[in-house]
């Protein structure tokens, strides 16, 4: 049997707003009212008021992890003022979590940022990383016990996501493009994927540069471990792709990759494997497996995307942040999970330094301009904000309890 990390955690994830509701601040409530091609987010699942609920429903389940964000459009919600208020609640989302036996895993950053942070230029004005820091400083003060801070998710997709906005301002693109769903909603049935475009080298050094300006005033101010996550996307080489594989996979992933040589772990967030041939990366052809986002069923991406960051990293510890299926049915997310663990395994067997494991997402939530796709181990009324667990977490409970997935 695999022998993984005495400590290894085992657990699930959200992004605050994708789960809170009511980000009134944000760039990205903002960007819901403008761009067509959007669903608001509005009150989200109300994780904000029902985060008790929530945790206890992953600790109850057998979880011993809970990877989750604060908000910097709601703590710091106009230049330089801060809300202590706001900085309390996600104190006790972090007690709450230890309370219940999940070791908290706190992003800082997950896509969204404050407002006026995105009208005076974002991430490429010439004060953004400074921004970014005086932030980071702020709220190092309610981090004691946590230990693991990701400072940036997806830095990668970041980019992407700041190309996309600015070729809409440029009046380039009409209709906005979410940068987790590949495809649109109800890709599995119609076989339409739209590619996201490479992330420009560029852009992604601005996000490289914020995140060492805080790597090491959270090692001086907190006792946590510091990194960032990279969206992966297991790229292989079609046919005379080869040498056009090696620039696609470093603008996509090598140059956030090497950027954490330095780091305490790498978070690995990994769905699917996708081809690049001489022209670069090739749409998934539409198959009765793909999944709600129009991606391929590939559960062994898992292990492609690990043993990559492990060789990239110079064998930084790897923390599985995310990973999961777009799919409303639960036996088909179980059977995915469980071949990816299966493969996730086999690279602790061949020597990678596996922290962890923690399923995207928790609960069923926004998609960053749509609700579609299911992703969550407890489904939510949105009506109601009933809470319904699904056999899957009750089965990645028993997985935790076990130390691995049956044979």
């Amino acid at each position: 049997m695999t022998t993984i990390h005495p400590d290894f955690l085992w657990g699930a994830a959200t992004a605050p707003h994708q789960v809170e509701g009511n980000n009134t601040t944000s760039d990205w409530w903002a960007r819901e009212v403008r761009m067509p091609g959007t669903e608001p987010s509005g009150d989200a699942v109300d994780h904000y008021h029902r985060y008790r609920e929530d945790m206890r429903m992953l600790a109850d389940a057998g979880l011993s992890a809970y990877r989750f964000g604060v908000e910097w459009a709601r703590i710091e919600p106009r230049p330089g003022q801060i809300s202590r208020a706001e900085l309390a609640h996600y104190r006790r989302m972090i007690d709450t979590s230890i309370e219940f036996g999940l070791t908290p895993v706190v992003t800082l950053h997950h896509f969204s940022s404050p407002r006026w942070f995105a009208e005076q230029g974002g991430w490429l004005a010439d004060d953004a990383v400074e921004c970014f820091r005086a932030y980071v400083t702020t709220v190092t003060a309610i981090l004691d016990g946590v230990d693991w801070v990701a400072t940036l998710n997806e830095p990668n997709m970041l980019a992407m996501m700041t190309m996309l906005a600015r070729a809409m301002q440029r009046g380039e693109v009409q209709q906005w493009q979410s940068p987790t769903v590949e495809g649109e909603p109800g890709a599995e049935r119609v076989g339409r994927q739209t590619l996201l475009p490479v992330p420009d080298p560029e852009i992604g050094k601005r996000f490289i540069d914020a995140h060492h300006a805080v790597r090491d005033i959270l090692r001086q101010r907190t006792g946590a471990k510091v990194g960032w996550t990279v969206a992966a996307q297991a790229f292989t080489a079609a046919p005379g792709g080869e040498d056009k594989l090696l620039q696609v996979r470093h603008d996509w992933e090598d140059l956030y990759l090497e950027a954490a040589r330095g780091d305490d772990f790498i978070g690995v967030q990994a769905y699917s494997s996708q081809q690049v041939d001489a022209n670069g990366v090739i749409p998934h052809p539409p198959h009765p497996d793909n999944t709600m986002i129009g991606t391929a069923y590939r559960p062994d991406a898992l292990g492609m995307a690990v043993r990559h960051a492990w060789q990239v990293t110079g064998h930084v510890p790897v923390l599985v942040t995310e990973n999961g299926i777009a799919t409303e049915d639960d036996n088909r997310r179980i059977a995915y999970t469980a071949e990816a663990l299966r493969h996730l395994l086999a690279t602790v067997d061949e020597g990678v330094d596996v922290r962890g494991y923690l399923h995207w997402s928790a609960l069923d939530n926004y998609e960053w301009g749509h609700w579609e796709p299911k992703f969550g181990l407890i489904a939510v009324d949105r009506e109601t904000f009933q809470r319904h667990p699904k056999p899957s977490l009750a089965w990645l409970g028993d997985v935790a309890r076990r130390g691995g997935p049956p044979a």
